[in-house]
């Protein structure tokens, strides 16, 4: 039976529907494309419209196929297929994940310290046999080294199976605990693990202790959260002596401590709620450890005795100038981390030495750093991470005596790649407010000015997106492209303020920065109107449909993958997995009028418009708990009834995945290519050959 090509993009019906809130009815006659029966999708009318669309998308990028392959073995051959990362000690092993040659997944080993064989602890590869999606969720060894407990996705839903196995004979045991959404933490001398369940509504508002070889079925909840806007999360202290219950929402947090060895100890409430103040902690013997933004947005670092848990006292005030992302503790020294003016910083400090700060020096003058995996409690080197634009990812251990990094490992690039061919910039852009928008770029030295150039941008929920390496993006740029990050208000890029200062009544500097980015680079002469691509992913898909509606002509090419476009009914919707927890971040139109009024301002959805658009592929997938199907479904049906252009607009949704699009690594960078391939068709550099 052969495949018919369509001869016309797939036209969506339209269903009477309406809504009413604050005194505004809102017609939605596309909200049919909502199954009732989410999470599972079994109408008819919906699969058979996805389905043509995606036969749209197939039709219309047939004549790009050999484009998207010769991206694909481009992007491929700049991947080391048999890798491995650099071990790392923990207790009496060395552990590291390794890629054979042409696996789309890894395989977990370790070997004892002192002599051994290698242990393959888990098997990636053979668990994702025969799966269209795999994804491993949590994966922890116990303290004791004898067991191992992973939890498996196997359809994008981001529910997870949890199993415990006894790695030296490979014996999977008969616990199994469905639904998980969490961490595995083990307690109680390796007796027990606590994990979260997912409930009905996507929300893990729950810390459950389970015992191995009971049933599920008596698992003892240890803590549960009422309110529906909190989640819930367990970890342990880096002493391994405390569980960490965490409950919070986008702006408020709380924490419970509760003994690993005796998990069913009443909890110790380190400080009750307060709206807007949010915590963290740790504990070096009696001493709690509190990172937290009670007196300063930028956050400060405080201590309390553990007999008197609230009583905070300041170890580092907050700074304007020091964004105070985190801390560490080890046994002889703790580590801070942060931003100064935007660039990463790390910093070792003393206990017994409160003015001794030994910041880890790099070389560059823009990059990303942090620690990497340190897990244990007394050592005297620290592992640590570091790329840039330009300098591909970089493993270092850090001598906490002498201040000197040593090279364990550079990213690999078996293609080649020759650093000294490009050039990246920090640049400063003027917003219409007059406020300063850093914009991380980079090209090859030779790109003439005035080319094309692909603009990414996110701006949300706190995420700064560093400047960091892609060997993927070299694709675009070998072929004449710039490649930009606007370090747009709505991230913490800058700090805490910058990321209030795109969010909830603010929420639209986050749209206007991105454009006035694109314009300041055409002042510049770095590009031209026409010549931009534009892409972003969930809420930075949101960005993309905000910009498309206000800026058509700006933009050449753009690409929203799974885009939160339908802002307005999602947020009015509390039974959604998760909107209660989303309305610190933009606002409650149930109650709050002002709210309805500015998210229905900018929603994408609600703004589409009779206007030329620029060229638009847009993915979704369809087990997506984070952004629903219909979102992008929706969005594409009302861009075709209302735009007037004849420009390319491709909805691909992914029938067995979720909001990350295809597993494994290979699988991924197809989905990479084609967003390329798409690009330079409709940059009309389809053609153009690196080197060229």
């Amino acid at each position: 039976m052969t495949e018919t090509t369509p001869a016309a993009p797939p036209v969506a019906a339209k269903q009477p529907h309406t809504f009413t809130h604050h005194g505004v009815t809102i017609e939605d006659p596309y909200a049919w494309l909502r199954d009732p029966g989410y999470p599972e999708v079994t109408d008819t009318a919906i699969l058979t419209h996805l389905e043509a669309e995606n036969a749209w998308f197939k039709a219309r990028m047939k004549a790009q196929e050999p484009l998207a392959d010769a991206l694909f073995r481009e992007m491929r051959g700049r991947i080391k297929e048999a890798d491995k990362s650099v071990p790392q000690k923990d207790g009496d092993w060395l552990y590291w994940i390794e890629y054979e040659e042409g696996a789309e997944y890894k395989k977990w080993w370790r070997r004892p310290v002192s002599s051994g064989p290698d242990e393959l602890i888990l098997d990636e590869v053979a668990l994702a046999e025969g799966l269209e999606y795999f994804r491993l969720g949590a994966i922890s060894v116990s303290s004791d080294g004898r067991l191992l407990a992973w939890s498996v996705d196997d359809n994008g839903s981001e529910r997870f199976t949890a199993r415990i196995k006894v790695i030296a004979t490979g014996e999977v045991l008969p616990d199994t605990i469905p639904e998980t959404l969490s961490a595995l933490v083990w307690a109680a001398g390796d007796t027990a693990l606590v994990y979260s369940l997912a409930n009905a509504q996507w929300r893990t508002d729950n810390a459950r202790l389970h015992w191995l070889g009971k049933p599920v079925s008596e698992d003892i909840e240890l803590y549960h959260e009422d309110d529906e806007g909190f989640r819930v999360s367990a970890g342990l202290s880096a002493n391994e002596e405390w569980l960490v219950i965490s409950a919070g929402d986008h702006e408020t947090s709380e924490i419970r401590l509760i003994p690993t060895a005796d998990p069913l100890a009443a909890p110790l409430l380190v400080k009750p709620r307060q709206t807007g103040v949010e915590y963290d902690v740790d504990l070096r013997g009696d001493t709690l450890f509190i990172h937290t933004n009670d007196t300063h947005e930028n956050f400060r670092l405080a201590t309390a005795p553990l007999a008197s848990p609230a009583e905070w006292t300041t170890l580092i005030a907050g700074s304007d100038e020091f964004y105070l992302t985190g801390f560490d503790l080890f046994r002889d020294f703790y580590v801070i981390e942060g931003r100064v003016r935007g660039l990463d910083r790390i910093e070792v400090r003393y206990y017994d030495d409160p003015a001794r700060i030994e910041p880890i020096l790099f070389p560059e003058a823009s990059y990303e750093a942090s620690l990497g995996d340190n897990p244990e409690w007394a050592i005297d080197t620290l592992r640590v991470s570091y790329e840039s634009m330009v300098s591909p990812a970089s493993v270092y251990d850090y001598s906490v005596a002498t201040r000197a990094l040593t090279v364990l490992k550079v990213q690999e690039i078996p293609s080649g790649y020759d650093a000294a061919l490009y050039t990246t910039e920090r640049l400063e852009i003027a917003a219409r407010d007059g406020t300063m928008v850093p914009v991380s770029v980079v090209y090859c030295k030779d790109r003439p000015a005035g080319g094309p150039l692909y603009l990414y941008g996110y701006g949300a929920y706190g995420i700064a997106i560093g400047p960091g390496f892609s060997t993927g993006r070299l694709s675009l740029v070998d072929r004449g492209m710039a490649f930009a990050i606007a370090h747009i208000r709505g991230g913490d890029d800058l700090g805490r303020a910058w990321y209030k200062a795109g969010k909830l009544t603010q929420r639209t500097n986050t749209f206007t920065d991105f454009v006035d980015v694109a314009q300041g680079l055409i002042a510049r002469g770095m590009t031209a109107p026409g010549k931009i691509a534009i892409s972003g992913g969930s809420a930075g898909g949101e960005l993309i449909g905000a910009v498309i509606n206000s800026d058509p002509a700006l933009f050449g090419a753009a690409v929203a993958h799974v885009p939160f476009v339908d802002v307005l009914a999602t947020m009015l919707d509390a039974e959604l997995p998760l909107t209660p927890g989303e309305w610190p971040e933009w606002g409650n139109p149930i109650e709050d009028k002002a709210a309805f009024d500015l998210i229905r301002s900018y929603s994408p959805y609600d703004q589409v418009r009779a206007q030329a658009y620029p060229p638009l592929l847009v993915t979704a997938g369809l087990n997506d708990p984070r952004v629903t199907y219909w979102e992008p479904a929706k969005w594409v049906a009302r861009l075709r009834e209302f735009k007037t252009d004849d420009n390319e607009l491709l909805l691909k949704t992914n029938m067995g995945a979720g909001h990350g699009g295809k597993s494994g690594r290979f699988e991924g960078l197809k989905e990479t290519a084609e967003e390329f391939a798409f690009i330079l068709w409709q940059l009309g550099l389809a053609q153009k050959d690196p080197g060229e």
